[in-house]
């Protein structure tokens, strides 16, 4: 029979793995709500109406990338390509509208997108997302921004550069709008297909077009900031001088456009040096007109998102630092039946304290059970016989060093292991820990 395997563009999050995760996850988590950000999780689908509105009909996204089913009746529904668009309708749903501006909501969440799967893209994939709902001012996009950064030093990227630019608010980028559509007309035959229908459409999307002969006609495109008008000019200045003011470098990029047709004024993206060609690490902006297109109220909202999978991959590459995986406390080897009844008993007082602690639950011999004890990387092993029980008195052995110290099988045995185990995490750092307590 053949082995059934996990769709292509997918991925297993394997135990040993799993560390890396928790490591960006946690100090995602911490770095927003460090900032104010708090948590919302919505559905992983939604009305596929949803996307259609909010992302663009023009998009790649929409018009070839999202997974969508049909459920009972005529109703079809997409999982989520991107995050932004599900937290706009949970925002408008449960009234969030109505509470105190500005929202700020963050999220850890599953994507999914049928796109051609290569090193750092995948068909599903994991995204840090944040959202500021209320704030029309320029700090706003600064602090949104200052946000991505913080995460990025604090797992300890290097070599990352920020790109910003302004697509322009309606009004001044419908005079760019034509001035692509003059500036095209004459490759018309040339463009791809896709971008022949762009091209009346939303020619925008054109400078985001992937084919190398689209690019190719691209690279001499007018350019949006020579469109701006001054409300818009402004706040990109203004941008400009908070980010100096928060010390952070950036480059002005006039091709970024990003991929969704929501955002409006800022753009940005972070890039990563050396990860081959999927190097946008994070991107985001502004989408003043995203809830007016929801549900009629127009209130400002930017944001961004971060692809996780690409964020531990530059991680690797530039071998930073990650949380340490967790590992047995003690391992309770027993040999004999009341002896394994012991070693149950002992263990659940153990994790009841909060320590990570194991038993026997394959009818091991001794051997066996030391030979397991080493391989998950206890950091201590109690063995338990029938001498042992009778006496009342046992060995702890430190699994590092070899060394073995005597403790008791009583009440006080939990005790006196949290004492045993403290040494163990001090063993490094004995001089400050001396320091701490006031000895010389």
């Amino acid at each position: 029979m053949a082995m059934i395997q996990r769709p292509k563009g997918t991925a297993d999050m394997l135990p040993a793995q799993a560390y890396k995760w928790h490591t960006v996850e946690k100090l995602a988590s911490d770095t927003a709500e460090m900032f104010g950000f708090k948590e919302i999780r919505v559905p992983t689908f939604e009305d596929t109406a949803l996307f259609i509105r909010s992302v663009g009909e023009t998009t790649d996204v929409v018009q070839k990338e999202m997974f969508t089913v049909s459920a009972t009746g005529d109703d079809t529904f997409t999982l989520r390509p991107e995050g932004t668009a599900g937290v706009m309708r949970a925002v408008v749903e449960n009234g969030l509208l109505n509470e105190a501006f500005p929202q700020k909501l963050y999220y850890i969440t599953s994507c999914f997108r049928h796109e051609n799967v290569q090193k750092g893209r995948l068909r599903e994939f994991h995204q840090f997302g944040c959202e500021m709902v209320g704030s029309a001012d320029a700090r706003a996009d600064a602090d949104v921004i200052s946000l991505a950064k913080n995460l990025m030093d604090r797992v300890g990227l290097r070599d990352i550069k920020l790109n910003i630019n302004s697509i322009g608010c309606p009004t001044c980028r419908a005079k760019y709008q034509q001035a692509l559509r003059d500036y095209f007309a004459p490759h018309r035959e040339t463009l791809c297909d896709t971008c022949k229908e762009r091209l009346e459409k939303n020619p925008m999307r054109l400078l985001d077009c992937k084919s190398p002969i689209c690019r190719g006609i691209a690279k001499d495109a007018p350019l949006i900031v020579d469109y701006l008008c001054e409300e818009c000019d402004a706040h990109f200045k203004a941008l400009q001088k908070y980010l100096s003011l928060m010390n952070i470098d950036f480059e002005i990029n006039p091709r970024i456009v990003r991929g969704l047709d929501y955002y409006t004024r800022t753009v940005f993206e972070f890039i990563a040096e050396g990860i081959g060609a999927q190097s946008t690490v994070c991107g985001g902006g502004r989408y003043d007109g995203l809830l007016n297109e929801l549900c009629g109220k127009q209130v400002p909202a930017l944001g961004f998102g971060m692809g996780l999978e690409r964020l531990l991959l530059t991680m690797e590459q530039q071998n930073c630092d990650f949380m340490e995986q967790k590992t047995c406390d003690i391992y309770i080897a027993s040999m004999g039946q009341a002896a394994a009844e012991k070693a149950m008993g002992l263990a659940m007082e153990l994790r009841d304290e909060g320590f990570y602690a194991e038993y026997d639950l394959m009818g091991r011999g001794i051997k066996p059970q030391m030979k397991y004890a080493d391989k998950i990387g206890s950091k201590f092993v109690l063995v338990i016989g029938d001498s042992e029980l009778e006496s009342g008195d046992a060995k702890l052995k430190n699994m590092a060093t070899g060394e073995q110290v005597p403790v008791k099988l009583d009440g006080k045995f939990v005790e006196n292991f949290s004492n045993e185990l403290m040494k163990y995490m001090f063993k490094d750092i004995d001089g400050e820990l001396e320091s701490l307590m006031g000895k010389e």
